[in-house]
């Protein structure tokens, strides 16, 4: 545990704050360096936090990511790797670890790991520990969404646009826990996931999709879509960003502060019209680089550049509160980076698509691919070969792949040595998409996807 928390009744251990968004590429932040999008309170929080400058979205899209948020898993082991199928191995889940440990776990929002149906009810047993529930599945319907509470089957209604309803709840249960136990929280929220147009009226007058600078890498034909995406997408960021500066004021104003650890990050990207591309899967870095910012109640700023993925999360986060990690968690602990220590990653952190699906489908150019991502450079490979190599020192839009350049022929080569002992260290065979959809039994339909109901 991180040293300097006053001392507590409840065994000294803090509570955990995660406040988690869906589809946040890291440049589409102030304190990130971009100059246009509006985010205030989370630009002050980075300037006291841990900033992982080098967090990756290892497996770039919502389900695997979040299958492996909730176990400390490798998609191939808890079986997540495409959207909307259940998590097929016996994990021990986030919520369930801190139970063991003396917490009280609530989880506000988005779930999206149950894949039984985006709108149906997720009993408690499938829930992965978390008591306190007021979760659906899945819905970007942001003003119009739907959610179960407790034990009951009832479907309810978040009053308004859900960022700030489901905020409100969570300010609540904030407020009203005593200090006789810790508590993690999670609160998830679905933007600025898209559709980009939905939110608030007040924050889409914030941004003229007429004045957005574009990044250098979105091609001429997609300039003035991809305006309007940005300028839809940057109002629900600084909607969230409201949500963010509420949070920490109700943190303070409960008298918790000196005692609570806040993160704030994001389980991928989207690519916006950069590489002529949308959404998410690919491995580009408006795809994979997302914010990590960890605040303890010390308030120590300062940024690392520890190459955290997603099955890390979960350790890291038993690792801050002092509590043994399951012996079914693949990932890393980074805790001790936070006071000092190496990257446990060994500066490397593996890129993964495991199916291309939906949006990315192989008919749209998705394709299968494992790949390595260094605090310098990204180097991927497909089932036929390397596909990618950026020097994203010196070509930080990626605009130039040096795949084939024989000057980069033995940075390949180590890349490619990386690679093959991170797929090792996971058993992962790198094989084709069907081998394993089939192996895991999953339904496809004729757009290669795996369908899901409502």
């Amino acid at each position: 545990m991180i040293d300097g928390f006053k001392e507590q009744t409840f065994m000294e251990k803090p509570n955990i704050v995660f406040l988690l968004t869906d589809q946040w590429r890291v440049q589409a932040l102030g304190y990130a360096g971009n100059h246009q999008v509006r985010t205030p309170n989370i630009d002050q929080f980075a300037a006291e936090s841990t900033n992982f400058t080098h967090a990756i979205a290892g497996w770039p899209v919502c389900c695997p990511w979040r299958g492996s948020f909730l176990t400390g898993q490798y998609p191939l082991t808890h079986g997540i790797i495409v959207n909307d199928v259940p998590i097929g191995s016996d994990a021990i889940g986030l919520g369930d670890a801190f139970k063991q440990g003396g917490y009280d776990t609530a989880y506000i929002g988005k779930w999206h790991v149950d894949g039984r149906g985006r709108s149906n009810y997720i009993p408690p047993e499938r829930r992965l520990g978390f008591d306190y529930f007021k979760a659906l599945e899945c819905t970007h319907d942001y003003n119009h969404s739907a959610y179960y509470a407790g034990d009951s089957a009832e479907k309810r209604l978040w009053d308004g646009y859900d960022v700030f309803a489901q905020t409100t709840d969570a300010e609540a249960y904030i407020r009203q826990h005593d200090d006789e136990k810790p508590f993690l929280l999670v609160l998830s929220w679905g933007p600025p996931h898209n559709p980009y147009e939905t939110a608030p009226d007040e924050y889409q007058a914030m941004y003229d999709a007429d004045e957005i600078e574009l990044r250098p890498n979105v091609p001429p034909d997609m300039a003035d879509t991809a305006r309007k995406w940005i300028a839809g997408y940057y109002a629900h960021c600084s909607a969230i960003d409201d949500a963010v500066g509420r949070i920490l004021r109700t943190i303070d104003e409960s008298g918790k502060a000196d005692h609570t650890i806040v993160v704030f990050a994001s389980d991928h990207g989207d690519m916006l019209g950069s590489q002529g591309n949308e959404r998410k899967q690919r491995p580009w870095e408006e795809s994979i680089r997302v914010p990590f910012l960890v605040r303890t109640p010390q308030r120590h700023g300062q940024q690392v550049d520890a190459m955290i993925n997603a099955h890390d999360i979960m350790p890291t986060l038993l690792g801050l509160c002092g509590l043994p990690v399951p012996s079914t968690v693949q990932g890393r602990d980074f805790s001790p980076v936070l006071t000092g220590g190496g990257d446990p990653s060994g500066g490397a952190a593996l890129l993964a698509c495991f199916h291309p699906f939906g949006e990315w489908a192989q008919a749209n150019g998705g394709r299968e691919y494992r790949g390595v991502r260094t605090p310098r450079y990204t180097y991927t490979r497909t089932l036929d070969g390397p596909w990618q190599l950026y020097d994203n020192q010196n070509d930080p839009f990626q605009m130039s792949n040096r795949v084939d350049d024989p000057a980069y022929a033995d940075i390949r080569a180590a890349l490619e040595q990386r690679l093959q002992q991170l797929l090792a260290e996971l058993d992962d065979e790198f094989l084709d998409g069907m081998t394993y959809i089939n192996r895991w039994g999953y339904p496809l339909d004729e757009t290669g996807t795996v369908p899901f109901t409502w």
